[in-house]
């Protein structure tokens, strides 16, 4: 396999710049550049030079021989001075090393994968942690990423494997005579396990939590939903005039609420009908947010909002106001009032929906493959005949081998590495 490397750091110019080289030439690199093979897991300081013998850097290098290392295999860094002109001088003389070559996006962490230093939940839970923008998305993705998950369904697996190998026992020795039937508790043990992994993914997805508590504010033209928009995301990113029908197309902005991540949607005025083609289709577009949405602000006449809507009085400083009679939060964008209400009740709305501290949250294809196994095992614990109960406990670990990486699809591995940076 092909040696790679790439610039592990910030973008320059940085105080400091690390370039990660991983392979079987990693030592090639540092006896080129910097002369020497250091001892092991030791910063080492060192002058490094190109082939031609050009100064390239006065810098630190490492040496992490393998296989325990980040990738599991050779692993060499260079900590430079974190100029570009530094950076690129290195990674032209690292280029021109045979059989080195400029890493992929994710090629690192697949790497690391492909030999067995993280199962596939584990790399799931470090590209969320990269991309981590709140305390709360850390939190959720650093135990991912060290295992949380994973440790959890190994230990259901081995149930799983212990439930199978009583099961082959009695189809393999049945008429031997010296291994009896299936004790009276197996079925229930099938139940047991399958409840306890349906009370796993009662757990709120990772979704919510890595794009953000979605919240659409929605209503009638000139409702005040643009102007509602802009003091919650404290920009003026929705443009606000009088005249209906100013807002045509959906507007998203994601933003942080007492560390709590939202997408907050502006949306067209929703009307029976239109002359404007161009704003019809922004109707339609609207009643799919509306769909789309963890939680609807309705701005409109009361009551005529979609169902779980919190009603929403504003424009509650216009002296011409009809004001709601059972409103959620009475509000006015323009003077500010009970603007911070609101966003309080939003942030607690939204911490209700996302896992806690320590709680594990589930992807589309983690929250999938578990409900796979879940419905492997409820014909599992009924079933008479034991070759088709063997199979479907075969089915339940299939879906386990899945979700942790031991068996997966090239596509699947694709998409989730290409979502981590060059150097990851």
């Amino acid at each position: 396999m092909e040696t790679i490397f790439a610039l592990s750091s910030g973008s320059p110019p940085a105080g400091i710049a690390v370039v990660r080289v991983s392979g079987s030439n990693a030592a090639l690199s540092l006896e080129q550049l910097a002369g020497r093979l250091p001892q092991p897991r030791r910063a080492s300081r060192a002058t490094l030079r190109s082939e031609a013998g050009e100064l390239l850097d006065d810098g630190l290098v490492l040496w992490f021989p393998g296989p325990h290392t980040a990738t599991g295999e050779d692993l060499a860094e260079f900590h430079l001075h974190g100029g570009r002109a530094v950076v690129t001088a290195v990674e032209n003389a690292l280029s021109g090393l045979p059989g080195l070559r400029r890493a992929e996006p994710g090629e690192f962490t697949r790497r690391a994968f492909a030999n067995g230093r993280i199962d596939l939940a584990e790399a799931e839970g470090l590209a969320d942690l990269l991309s981590a923008e709140t305390e709360l998305q850390r939190q959720a993705a650093i135990g991912m990423a060290g295992g949380l998950l994973s440790r959890r369904v190994e230990g259901w697996r081995d149930r799983v494997l212990g439930l199978s190998a009583q099961l082959e026992a009695v189809l393999d020795f049945e008429d031997e005579g010296d291994v009896g039937l299936l004790p009276a508790t197996f079925g229930n043990a099938i139940l047991m396990l399958a409840d306890e992994i349906s009370e796993g993914l009662s757990v709120p997805s990772a979704e919510i939590l890595r794009e953000g508590y979605r919240v659409a504010l929605a209503g009638p033209p000139n409702a005040g939903k643009s102007t509602l928009f802009n003091a919650l995301i404290e920009s003026e990113a929705a443009i606000t005039t009088p005249i209906a029908g100013t807002t045509r197309d959906v507007l998203v902005r994601p933003v942080a609420l007492g560390g709590v991540p939202f997408s907050f949607v502006d949306m067209a005025g929703l009307r029976d009908a239109s002359l404007d083609p161009v704003e019809t289709i922004g109707i339609e577009r609207a009643q799919i947010e509306i769909e789309r949405a963890d939680l609807v602000l309705w701005l409109g006449p009361e009551g005529e909002g979609p169902d779980d809507c919190w009603e929403i009085d504003a424009q509650c400083d216009r002296e011409a106001h009809e004001a709601k009679s059972l409103p959620r939060y009475s509000v006015s964008a323009v003077t500010g009032e009970n603007i911070g209400a609101l966003k309080q009740g939003l942030i607690a709305q939204a911490l209700a929906a996302m896992p806690k501290p320590g709680e594990t949250a589930l992807n589309r294809r983690q929250r999938l493959l578990l409900q796979e196994a879940v419905d492997a095992l409820g014909p599992a614990a009924v079933e008479d005949d034991p070759l088709l109960r063997a199979e479907l406990l075969r089915q339940c670990r299939l879906a386990f081998d899945r979700l942790i990486g031991r068996s997966s699809t090239e596509d699947v591995l694709d998409t989730l590495f290409g979502r981590f940076c060059i150097g990851k």
